[in-house]
C-alpha cells in the first residue's frame, strides 16, 4: 500500500553529521541543545532503517515553534461545561453538513461499516469536530510541531516516536517537511491522525493508489474506521444513549465510569430511555451526569471507551458521542436546569480541599477531570448530599 499525501518534493539541504551514536542519541531525548537533539533523532531514525539522506532531509529545516509550546500549555477549551461545549460544537450547521456528508459518501461509509464495524455517524462526528469536515486542518508545520514537542521535556515519550514516524513518512513520500501542515500537536488530515497511526492504519479509500488524508475524504473515512476498530470498537453495539432519571430518591453515587451496572440494573432503578432502549438488558452501562443530577443524563456503553481512547477529555468525548447519536437520529438532549458550576479559582480551591482530605485529584488546575469528579462524589456521599459528581458552591462551603 502506497501512503502518499501528494506534496511536492522537499529540498535537499543536509544536517551536519555530528557523529552521534545511538546511545548518545538517547541522552538527547529532550531538552538541551536543539541541534544535538535533532542529530540524535536523525541517528535513531537511521538505526531504524531510514536512509541517511531521508533522515537528514526530513530534519534539515526543523525549528522550535513557540506557538506550539503555547498551545500545549493552554488547552483551555475543556474548562467549559458540557452544555457550553456541546452546544457550540454540535451546532445546527454541523448537523446539516454532517448529514450531507453521510449522504455524499454513503458508499464509502457502507464499506467502512462492512469492513470495520464502525457506523457512519460515529466517523462523521469525529470528522466534524476535528476539522469541520476538512475545512480547518491546521496551519502548523507538522515537522516543526513534532520536533518542538519531542524536544520539550513535558511529554517526550509521546512525541518522540511521532517525530520518528514523521521522518519515516518523508521516506515514503507521504510528508513534505517544508510544506505539510496540520494541528499544533502534529496531527494531519481531515480526521487528524498522528504519523504512527497514518503509517499503521492508512487506507486508500478512493482507489487512486495513495492515502491522502488531507485531500481525500474517502481515505479519511476508511482510515478513521480502521483506527477506531483497532481501539476496540464493538460492531453492532451502541455507544451512548440519553436517559431520564426518576423523580425522588435515586442512588446517584452509582453514577460515573466503571460501576459494573447493566441496562437491566438501570431500568430496574427507574431509568428510562428517551430514544429507544438497547436490545440487550445485559449490556454494561455507566450513568454519566456531566452537570449533575439536574442536567443531561446518559448511559454510556462499552464503545464509549473508544471515545476516551481518541481524546482523554470527558467533555470532548461525551460531546462527540452525543453528536454521533444526533447524526444517527436521536433528538436533542434535555438540558435540564443544572446547578451553577464553580469558576476557575473556586474549582482550584475545591481541588485543594479534596486533596487535603486524601483524594487523588491530580494537578490543581481548575479542570473537572475524572479524579476530581470521583472525589466530589465521595465527599458528597460522606456529607449526605446527592452524590452526582457535580461540584457546586454548596459542596465547597460544606467542605
Amino acid at each position: 500500500m502506497t501512503r502518499t499525501l501528494t506534496f511536492a518534493p522537499a529540498g535537499m539541504l543536509l544536517l551536519a553529521n555530528l557523529a552521534v551514536t545511538p546511545a548518545q542519541a538517547q541522552q538527547t531525548a529532550c531538552g538541551g541543545d536543539f541541534g544535538q537533539f535533532l542529530e540524535g533523532a536523525r541517528v535513531e531514525a537511521v538505526s531504524r532503517g531510514v536512509s541517511q539522506d531521508v533522515a537528514s532531509r526530513a530534519l534539515a529545516g526543523a525549528r522550535i515553534d513557540k506557538k506550539v509550546l503555547s498551545r500545549d500549555r493552554a488547552q483551555g477549551v475543556f474548562r467549559q461545561t458540557f452544555l457550553e461545549f456541546s452546544k457550540r460544537s454540535v451546532s445546527a450547521n454541523r448537523m446539516q453538513v454532517g448529514a450531507k456528508k453521510m449522504k455524499q459518501f454513503a458508499k464509502t461509509f457502507a464499506r467502512a461499516e462492512a469492513e470495520y464495524g464502525v457506523p457512519a455517524p460515529v466517523i462523521t462526528a469525529f470528522w466534524g469536530l476535528e476539522t469541520d469536515f476538512g475545512a480547518v486542518q491546521g496551519d502548523f508545520n507538522t515537522m516543526n510541531a513534532l520536533a518542538t514537542l519531542a524536544h520539550d521535556c513535558r511529554r517526550p515519550e509521546l512525541f518522540r516516536p511521532q517525530l520518528l514516524a514523521a521522518i519515516e513518512m518523508v521516506g515514503h513520500g507521504d510528508l513534505d517537511p517544508n510544506r505539510t501542515t496540520g494541528a499544533w500537536a502534529g496531527e494531519i488530515g481531515q480526521v487528524q491522525m498522528l504519523p504512527r497511526d497514518i503509517i499503521e492504519y492508512g487506507i486508500d479509500g478512493d482507489g487512486d493508489g495513495h492515502v491522502n488524508l488531507k485531500k481525500s475524504s474517502p481515505d479519511a473515512i476508511m482510515t478513521a474506521a480502521k483506527f477506531i476498530q483497532a481501539l476496540g470498537w464493538r460492531a453492532g453495539e451502541p455507544w451512548l444513549a440519553e436517559v431520564s432519571l426518576p423523580s425522588g430518591p435515586f442512588p446517584y453515587d452509582k453514577s460515573g465510569l466503571n460501576k459494573a451496572m447493566t441496562v437491566g440494573d438501570w431500568t430496574a432503578l427507574g431509568v428510562s430511555f428517551r430514544n429507544g432502549a438497547p436490545s440487550s438488558q445485559n449490556l454494561p452501562a455507566d450513568l454519566l451526569l456531566p452537570q449533575g443530577r439536574n442536567g443531561p443524563a446518559f448511559l454510556a456503553f462499552p464503545n464509549f471507551a473508544i471515545y476516551l481512547e481518541w481524546n482523554k477529555s470527558f467533555i470532548y468525548t461525551t460531546s462527540a458521542a452525543y453528536f454521533a447519536t444526533r447524526l444517527g437520529g436521536a433528538q436533542r438532549y434535555d438540558a435540564g436546569n443544572p446547578a451553577p458550576g464553580l469558576g476557575d479559582a473556586a474549582m482550584k480551591q475545591l481541588q485543594q480541599k479534596l486533596a487535603a482530605r486524601g483524594h487523588d485529584v491530580g494537578k490543581i488546575d481548575g479542570i473537572l477531570g475524572g479524579g476530581t469528579r470521583a472525589a466530589v462524589r465521595a465527599e458528597q456521599q460522606r456529607l449526605g448530599m446527592p452524590a452526582d459528581g457535580w461540584p457546586t458552591a454548596a459542596l465547597l462551603n460544606a467542605l
